[in-house]
């Protein structure tokens, strides 16, 4: 087969090939320019085999390596291999011809026997191949087709060749030929088109589960090439928004699993490395003093770095793209492979990290910080990825457009590039000053995210204490400084933009300048000027890119030294405890075991030596702050060990004195991963007293539970804790303390149902920290703690014969007589009872002296023990939002049930078109007058470029009209004066944008934090906080950083795209004809891609809040996670989340390269027609106009495609301002300070609280809780307020600080109507000691006085009366002694103190007691007791009790029964009356 036309024998038959390779008359110098036919027969024909043959060894050995099983033999496979044999044959029906030829004595050139025997071999290997790609399993073959591609490409020109041979000989020379050509031709074609369709699945592959694969998978080659695989989504996304179930799977290469375990084995080799590294330093460190002496030498610290990781693990995708980036820099077709993984190994890393950090670890990292690392500094990483590439490709294309400036321009160019190598360090300086400021701004980000989170933890005790005006001010303190910061960074980005703006114009008017100056005979004419212009106009691109890729690296790697810097932490010794091996008989052995919380802090066990046998119970026992927690937390291996050996043998199951409820359902909960086995729950159930709860919440075991179980009471979050404990059914059960946040009567029965000698757990090892005496006679043998160690280990008989500090204690408590029983105090008769109930509990005795009120306390302590409020009397730190059913409502199928107990709602996405309104909040937020001025400014500069171009088209028709120039000088001035009138255009715009940007980044943020401390309490009982915190860090960290160089960068391609469509119809008015239908594709690839674009955006938001949620819930259980052994469980859960993530991320990613390649073809079609309409045109259009028109043209493409983007980017960024303002706009409660009804100074005098006709809900929609509630305390006195759960104990004072609003009557205190009042007004005049603690990271001096409104003496003189002298005296700080986050570094007994020492400090008529004496040892409740009857002696004292003997010696007691008065009198006469409060007390022991 001959591809070129033979014109004559006789030409065939001259030199060596017949014809020669180049003629350049023919190519160049021609109205109809053609390739030689030797060309066409020899170099052009061989192009698509070389190809193949050259790819052909690579190819084969991928396959060999990935075979996926083969595909059955299909119509489209005999196909395209009958189209192969027919090519194969129309190659040899060629051969012979020319075989033939040589019998007939015509002498051919080589090339005709060449030629068609190398095509035959390939096509007959195409053959084959085919064959054996159907047989490995591929279904589209992207080798094949770019061959076909080749084939079908390198035959057009022959095509039109013979064509127009043949129409100007007349005649065709040769007809063989010319026929076997064009059936070769139609069947390339037809194999380039077979080839696009792709084949059946293989047999034997995998079978695909997945319900919604990505169709990228099995996408065909130009599918893939194009994005074509894609339309299918932006369709939909068009018609309708995209919901959760458009999203396709992940492929199997991109789920967290993999990707984070590769990332993880690296960083771990690394660390390895840098360790063994350090080790070889150290030995050679020693031996190298001297000579270091000698020389001053200082050793670099080997470090282990997390980008050598990335790269590593990373490294193929990035190499891959920088090979297609590098071939394809004009296809916009940088994979998006690279793309895919970087936020989510970062993300699975840092999560996997936090299960493990040391104590010490999580001091240095708060949650705040972790959080940001997960959310600002992992997504910093995936933001740089695509602009990698120019790091290298930037360089190169301004060296190859400096190398054709001066084959166009000469030595002139020297000048231009003289000036951009000074602005390098310029910029340089520029980035290290922006770097350093970006640092300093993360810390403040950090601080601040740290101190929201612990506000929305601890709102509740903020309202009760109206302390929320401090918060804001330390809040309003930290962003302060962060806007400061951020100011002057954007004063920096106005003058960097300054200088790029200017810098590309001043190198082309310096080289010009340059160059018509030096020489007169220089003359600057259109194609000088516009080649010139054109490939100025490819420097700027690089040139504008270059700065925004070093400050993405500055602040990727100030990212990546954050996370670097966390990877690196000390993690927990996961061998400090052997889990294998221990000596015989013992569950539990610990040998000389000396622990600490940090290294440097100082040990808080020392030397301690325990052995428990197999299926003992112990009992750990000793005062607040001895170490019974951190006893348990060293078994668990969460201390750090600096000495001795801990054994501990078998599975653990851990109940932690403060319970850790997860975001689930009640269920989940208990089961806590493991499978349903309905007769082991049922029993687990039943022995936590938890089946009386599940009848009372709505959606009974299914019922869904808030954050850190927000709608629980604390004694049901203890008891689904132990629950959890009993269902894991470990070998080994560590219990700290879970009987104290429950009611007597209820620790009695878990006791003998659970942990008891008859309980459920009887015959497992069970290690019991507790405050109860009751309880110590059925252990087997009790550990004494004092000061961290050991004191004394025995028996409850041998100790009290031992009658050592513990005997003494328990004498002091209890008469001789009745403690070896450790039954209940006999009482022997009614009277009997009633004396010693009233010489116990009635007389205060504040005349006694310390020691004696010692005794007392202990005494009464004891009785405490027994006494019990009711059946079911627990406390209810946190309201139940649902309430009890009645009888006919119990029956709820699972279903419903479900749905009606969910309380977190899901978290909404908008949809649809972002609305104009939140365009127009942020404009009203930036100033309209500011906008306006900022559109303004661009449109000036934009014109000023216009006009400096046809300044120049103009100067270089001047050259056409002389062949010489003139007035250089005003010429040039004219030129640079518009020049530098861009730039300072430029930097006006920026300028007032940044400061736009900046007041409302400052207005919004205000809103914001004003609006959600101003919610009601039920916002946060059913909005996640980690919802709310990533309005505060993510959203907030987009209206900062991210939408004002979005609007900046919009407005630019705007106006540069706008200014080609002008100058391009100015100066070549035939393309107004092809603009309208351009603009009609353009607008409609725009819609469809922003549609699509902006709700995975949106998706991508929503489903990022539960990563946050979960990981802050996994930090805070981190200890329970790790003693039940299921971190790797959590570890899938977060990929599972993490997934779902990235689900929305990569359509995301695919939507902006499916974009890509459009507008490209689009941006391509408008140079073709600008280039054709000048060629059209040519006889009446000037050369400058001409050159104008085309280097316009030839930049459209950069400001198209950059337009759709920021559009794009803009509709997703600004999402972050409607969804700050949707948490702006929420329901907020009532005024702090109303200045109308202000109550007189010194209020209440008296303290007087009375109700009238109360009733109170929850939340609209739900029941009453209190109903009609009618009763009046008078002023100083003292009313013990009990009931059952559910009573509305709580209800009833959180109505008294107005946390519920009343739904009918009112509340008077002194006579005035609380509801008149500004909430603050009320609030500060309350005081309330909450049953749980909360303290804020911070000194003690903020956490006990935030206002500052009181003496050093005051603070001294509370803390004092609350115990706590001696502790904080003995820190070295004392009054700003810090406290970590949530108080962790004091005991919950010490919180609860600092609750007391506030609570001393105000000192207000009214006082509110929750009864908070869970966690604090006998004597401790005692002191307090007394504490509160001295310094409250003239308040009036309202307690919610949990144990009877508290309240005997009160004035009244209120019974409340389902939300009404069921009795209230003193409590002789209650006793007397032998009604509900008489039942109780009889349980309790304190009647008979």
């Amino acid at each position: 087969m001959a591809w070129g036309p033979v014109h004559s024998l006789e030409t065939a038959r001259s030199g060596p090939l017949g014809l020669s390779l180049e003629d350049s008359n023919l190519s160049l110098h021609s109205d109809n320019p053609d390739l030689t036919p030797c060309f066409q027969n020899s170099l052009l024909a061989w192009v698509p085999c070389i190809y193949l043959w050259t790819a052909l060894p690579c190819y084969l050995f991928y396959l060999r390596h990935h075979h996926q099983g083969y595909i059955i033999l299909s119509h489209l496979s005999r196909l395209k291999t009958v189209v192969g044999v027919l090519l194969w044959c129309v190659s040899w029906a060629d051969l012979f011809y020319s075989f033939h030829g040589l019998t007939q004595d015509w002498a051919l050139a080589p090339v005709f026997f060449v030629t068609p025997l190398v095509v035959g071999i390939t096509m007959l290997l195409v053959t084959l191949m085919i064959q054996y790609e159907r047989l490995q399993g591929v279904q589209s073959s992207g080798v094949l087709i770019i061959f076909w591609l080749l084939c079908v490409v390198c035959a057009i020109i022959p095509f039109r060749s013979k064509i127009l041979a043949a129409m100007a000989e007349g005649k065709v020379s040769d007809p063989f030929r010319f026929t076997t050509f064009y059936i070769y031709f139609a069947l390339v074609l037809l194999a380039l088109i077979l080839s696009c369709f792709r084949e059946k699945s293989p047999f034997f592959s995998p079978k695909d589960v997945d319900t919604n694969p990505c169709p990228e998978a099995s996408a065909g080659f130009f599918s893939r090439l194009s994005f074509w695989w894609f339309t299918k989504m932006a369709i939909r996304g068009y018609r309708r928004p995209l919901e959760e179930q458009d999203l396709w799977s992940l492929n199997k290469a991109d789920k967290s699993q993999l990707v984070v375990q590769k990332l993880l084995e690296e960083w771990k080799k690394q660390q390895k490395q840098a360790a063994g590294l350090e080790a070889a330093a150290a030995s050679e460190k020693t031996a190298s003093r001297e000579e270091e002496r000698l020389l001053g030498a200082q050793p670099r610290p080997q470090q282990s770095t997390f980008l050598k990781a990335l790269m590593v693990t990373f490294g193929p995708s990035f190499f891959t793209s920088f090979g297609l980036k590098l071939m394809q820099d004009l296809l916009s077709f940088v994979n998006p492979q690279l793309l895919r993984c970087h936020p989510t190994p970062s993300i699975g890393v840092i999560y996997r990290k936090a299960l493990v950090i040391t104590n010490s670890a999580k001091r240095k990292s708060t949650m705040g910080e972790i959080v940001n690392l997960m959310s600002v500094d992992a997504q910093r990483l995936m933001d740089v990825a695509p602009f990698l590439n120019l790091l290298w490709s930037a360089p190169l294309q301004i060296f190859l457009a400096t190398y054709f400036l001066w084959q166009n321009l000469g030595p002139s160019v020297l000048a231009g590039l003289a000036f951009m190598v000074l602005l390098i360090p310029l910029n340089g300086a520029m980035a290290i000053k922006m770097r350093a400021l970006q640092v300093e701004q993360m810390k403040f980000k950090d601080s601040r995210v740290k101190l929201m989170s612990e506000i929305l933890g601890g709102i509740k005790v903020l309202k009760l204490y109206a302390w929320e005006p401090s918060f804001l001010e330390q809040v309003g303190g930290i962003r302060q400084d962060e806007l400061r910061l951020l100011r002057r960074t954007a004063y920096l980005h106005a003058i960097s933009s300054f200088i790029w703006i200017c810098s590309p114009f001043l190198v082309t008017l310096i080289t010009l300048g340059v160059y018509v100056l030096t020489d007169e005979n220089n003359v600057l004419d259109a194609q000088k000027a516009f080649v010139s212009v054109s490939l100025f106009n490819i420097l700027r691109n690089p040139l504008n890119m270059l700065p925004q890729l070093f400050s993405s690296l500055v602040q990727t790697s100030v990212s990546l030294k954050r996370i670097q810097h966390f990877l690196s932490q000390d993690e927990l010794d996961l061998k400090c405890v052997e889990r294998k091996t221990i000596s015989p008989g013992y569950a539990i052995t610990m040998h000389n075991g000396t622990f600490t919380w940090a290294q440097d802090l100082p040990p808080i066990l020392h030397s301690l030596n325990l052995q428990v046998p197999k299926g003992a119970l112990v009992a750990v026992v000793g005062p607040v702050g001895c170490g019974k927690s951190s006893l348990v937390s060293a078994l668990l291996g969460d201390m750090e060990k600096l000495e001795g050996k801990v054994s501990v043998k078998g599975s653990v199951a851990y109940v932690p004195q403060q319970a850790w409820i997860q975001n689930c359902t009640l269920q989940e909960n208990v089961l806590f991963g493991q499978a349903l086995d309905p007769k082991r729950y049922q029993k687990a159930l039943e022995a936590c007293a938890l089946v009386a709860d599940l009848e009372m919440l709505s959606g009974g075991d299914q019922t869904e539970i808030g954050e850190k179980g927000i709608n629980l009471s604390g004694g049901q979050r203890q008891r689904i804790s132990l629950a959890r404990a009993v269902y894991s059914n470990a070998d080994i059960f560590l219990l700290d303390d879970p009987l104290s946040a429950v009611d007597s009567h209820v620790a009695r029965h878990i006791f003998d149902q659970v942990i008891g000698p008859e309980g459920m757990l009887a015959g497992k090892t069970r290690v019991l920290v507790t405050h109860g005496i009751s309880f110590l006679p059925q252990t087997d043998f009790i550990i004494v703690l004092a000061d961290g160690q050991v004191s004394e280990v025995g028996s409850y008989t041998a100790l009290l014969e031992h009658n050592g500090s513990f005997a003494n204690f328990l004498h002091n408590y209890a008469p001789d007589e009745e403690l070896p029983e450790g039954g209940r105090p006999a009482l022997d008769s009614a009277e009997d009872g009633e004396m010693q109930l009233i010489k116990d509990t009635l007389s205060t005795h504040t005349d006694q002296t310390d020691t004696e009120s010692v005794m007392y306390g202990a005494q009464q302590q004891f009785m405490r023990q027994w006494s019990v409020l009711s059946s079911e009397g627990e406390d209810q730190s946190q309201p139940v939002p649902r309430r009890c059913l009645g009888p006919s409502e119990k029956v709820v199928p699972a279903a419903e049930a479900k749905a009606s107990g969910v309380l977190i709602q899901e978290e909404k996405a908008e949809t649809g078109t972002v609305k104009l309104s939140v365009f127009w909040d942020y404009a009203k937020a930036v100033g309209l007058c500011t906008t306006l001025a900022v559109c303004l400014l661009y449109a000036v500069q934009s014109a000023a470029t216009i006009g400096a171009n046809l300044w120049l088209s103009d100067w270089t028709n001047e050259a056409m009209l002389g062949g010489q120039q003139n007035s250089t000088s005003m010429r040039l001035g004219v030129y640079a004066a518009l020049g530098i009138l861009q730039g300072l255009l430029v930097m006006l715009g920026a300028l007032a944008m940044a400061m736009g940007g900046f007041q409302a980044a400052r207005s919004l943020h205000q809103t914001l934090l004003h609006n959600n401390l101003r919610s009601p309490q039920s916002f946060f009982d059913t909005t996640p906080s980690g919802r709310i915190l990533n309005r505060f860090s993510r959203d907030i960290s987009v209206i900062d950083e991210v939408l004002v160089p979005n609007i900046l960068m919009l407005l630019t391609s705007f106006y540069n795209s706008l200014s080609t469509i002008v100058v391009i119809v100015a100066s070549t008015p035939l393309f107004a004809v092809v603009i309208l239908p351009l603009v009609v594709i353009y607008i409609f690839v725009q819609r469809f891609y922003v549609a699509t674009s902006r709700q995975l955006k949106r998706l991508e938001s929503i489903s990022r809040s539960p990563i946050y949620s979960h990981f802050s819930e996994t930090v805070t259980g981190s200890s329970v996670i790790r003693a039940y052994g299921r971190t790797q469980d959590f570890e899938t859960i977060n990929d599972a989340k993490v997934d779902t993530n990235q689900r929305s991320c990569y359509p995301s990613i695919s939507s902006n390269r499916w974009l890509g390649v459009r507008v490209e073809f689009l941006a391509n079609c408008i140079v073709l027609f600008s280039a054709l309409f000048a060629v059209i045109g040519r006889r009446s259009l000037s050369p400058g106009l001409v050159g104008l028109s085309v280097s316009y043209a030839l930049q459209v493409t950069l400001s198209l495609n950059w337009m759709i983007r920021m559009i794009s980017d803009l509709e997703s960024n600004i999402v972050a301002v409607e969804r700050v303002k949707e948490y702006s706009k929420t329901e907020t409660e009532a005024p702090w300070v109303v200045e109308d009804s202000r109550p007189p100074p010194g209020w209440p005098p008296k303290g007087k609280v009375e109700f009238r006709n109360y009733s109170v809900r929850y939340r609209p929609g739900l029941e009453l809780v209190l109903k009609k509630l009618s009763l009046r305390v008078r002023g100083g006195e003292k009313v013990g307020i009990v009931g059952r759960t559910g009573a509305g104990k709580s209800s009833m004072t959180l109505c008294l600080f107005r946390i519920l609003e009343a739904a009918e009557g009112e509340i008077r205190i002194d006579g005035l109507n609380v509801a008149n009042l500004g909430l603050h007004d009320l609030r500060s005049q309350l005081t309330i000691i909450p049953q749980d603690p909360v303290l804020f990271s911070g000194t003690l001096r903020m956490n006990l006085d935030p206002f500052g409104n009181y003496s050093e003496e005051d603070i001294w003189r509370a803390l004092e009366l609350s115990h706590l002298h001696t502790f904080v005296s003995s820190q070295p700080a004392g009054l700003d002694f810090k406290c970590s986050e949530g108080g962790e570094n004091l005991s919950v007994g010490q919180r609860q103190l600092v609750c007391l020492a506030r609570a001393l400090l105000r000192k207000s008529r009214i006082l509110v007691l929750d009864e908070a004496t869970a966690a604090i040892d006998l004597e401790t409740d005692d002191l307090i007791q007394a504490t509160i009857r001295t310094q409250f002696e003239d308040c009036t004292v309202l307690t919610i009790a949990h144990r009877l003997n508290t309240i005997m010696d009160y004035n009244r007691v209120l019974v409340l029964d389902k939300g009404t008065v069921a009795e209230f009198d003193s409590p002789t006469n209650l006793i007397a009356a032998r009604g509900i409060f008489y039942g109780m007390a009889r349980d309790a022991g304190l009647a008979q």
